[in-house]
């Protein structure tokens, strides 16, 4: 049995996904946009997403993400990686299966460290596909790679918490199922670097939170939205605090191991879709009298996609599996790399898709360039490229830490 063999229940749920992609999910695309079109809206929830949500849990495939098995199927990061990696093949799929971010990660946080009322009021309601949510990070004034930087106050008075500050791209807050929003600030400055931070639940109505605007994407408005929020005098009870004061770093670190793998896997279907549609353009186009498929700089391209993917996948695999068997923790140094190599991988193939299909490729007929703005951002998204590779470099370089200089 190979290493990264999947169980016999996670090769059922991959042909079932198949199918429910090429017999549902791809027609609905056009479908998809054409009703965006119509609305005028870009936060507007087409009817057929929900038509999909129906048909995705009449099949099963719905909350596949969930290691839970009171929730979802209960799948191991090694079973549940290829059919992220299916969903990664369309912009629609994941939240057709109710298996999108952040409410993925928000919906682990909510069954680690949510309390009993954050379960019944939030949970539930998540994993019915009911409501959407939020995660609020990221601030604009500073460098919120280091968590250290971030500003929002949370300030404790009596039975509340008082919260000051601004978020920006808080992904997912202009969707317009969403209600609720994780947000992590500093309870208490004065504390150890990674101590200082909370994670609190705030409903998207609260007074005193104003969602300022949508934060384009190399020009895409994404329909569920980068948000600029304003904090101000923002009133939570305590019981909106998560697992405690000062927990809020160790909480984003169990909350984006998953997120990282998980946006990773969606990469590599990303990539392989992007292979497909370069192999059938270069089919189907001639130039100079020969398909552009003779050409020895298109087979290189293709024959180099499809090494590379095989190598991000192997690794990616490898991070699930190590996920599963010794911890996220002891997986970090492969959750870091991959989350580096998988959208670097990504853009390469997408951007020579674009290429291949010419003018063609940078408009919307094709997924392409959308795919390539979405991807770039993950460059930056749950921590940017550097920061990733520090910790690795910082990794390696513990191994020789208080030996002598090779000579």
């Amino acid at each position: 049995m190979s290493l990264f063999e999947v169980s016999d229940r996670s090769q059922q749920l991959q042909a079932d996904l198949l199918d429910f992609m090429d017999t549902h999910v791809y027609p609905a695309e056009a479908v998809y946009e054409e009703q965006m079109r119509a609305s005028g809206d870009p936060h507007f929830q087409p009817p057929i997403i929900d038509e999909l949500k129906v048909e995705a849990r009449s099949r099963g495939l719905w909350n596949l993400f969930h290691p839970h098995p009171e929730w979802g199927p209960g799948l191991t990061n090694l079973e549940y990686a290829p059919l992220a990696e299916i969903m990664g093949r369309s912009h629609i799929a994941s939240e057709a299966c109710n298996c999108s971010a952040p409410d993925t990660g928000n919906m682990e946080v909510f069954t680690l460290f949510g309390t009993e009322e954050h379960k019944e009021k939030w949970l539930k309601p998540l994993l019915d596909g009911t409501i959407r949510s939020a995660f609020a990070m990221t601030e604009p004034a500073v460098a919120s790679s280091d968590a250290a930087n971030i500003q929002m106050r949370m300030e404790r008075h009596g039975e509340e918490y008082v919260l000051n500050g601004r978020k920006w791209f808080a992904s997912n807050a202009l969707h317009q199922n969403c209600k609720v929003m994780i947000v992590m600030g500093k309870t208490d400055p004065e504390a150890a670097a990674h101590q200082q931070q909370s994670m609190m639940v705030v409903p998207m109505d609260t007074p005193g939170v104003t969602v300022m605007r949508g934060l384009p994407v190399f020009g895409y408005q994404d329909r569920e939205g980068h948000a600029e929020i304003d904090f101000k005098d923002v009133r939570v009870p305590v019981t909106a605090l998560l697992a405690g004061e000062g927990e809020g770093f160790a909480i984003s670190q169990a909350r984006l191991g998953p997120g990282r793998i998980h946006h990773c896997m969606r990469a590599i279907g990303m990539a392989e879709r992007a292979l497909e549609l370069m192999c059938r353009r270069a089919q189907s186009r001639v130039t100079f009298g020969q398909p552009l498929s003779e050409r020895a700089n298109i087979q290189d391209w293709i024959a180099e996609a499809r090494i590379e993917i095989e190598m991000v996948r192997l690794l990616t695999l490898k991070a699930a599996y190590l996920m599963d068997t010794v911890g996220n923790k002891e997986a970090r140094t492969e959750i870091a790399a991959i989350k580096v190599a998988a959208p670097e991988m990504a853009l390469k193939i997408i951007d020579r898709a674009i290429q291949v299909h010419g003018g063609a490729g940078v408009t919307d007929d094709f997924p392409l360039a959308m795919a390539y703005a979405h991807i770039r951002t993950l460059r930056l998204a749950d921590g940017p490229d550097e920061v990733h590779k520090r910790a690795i470099a910082r990794q390696e370089l513990r191994k020789y830490r208080g030996q002598a200089a090779a000579r």
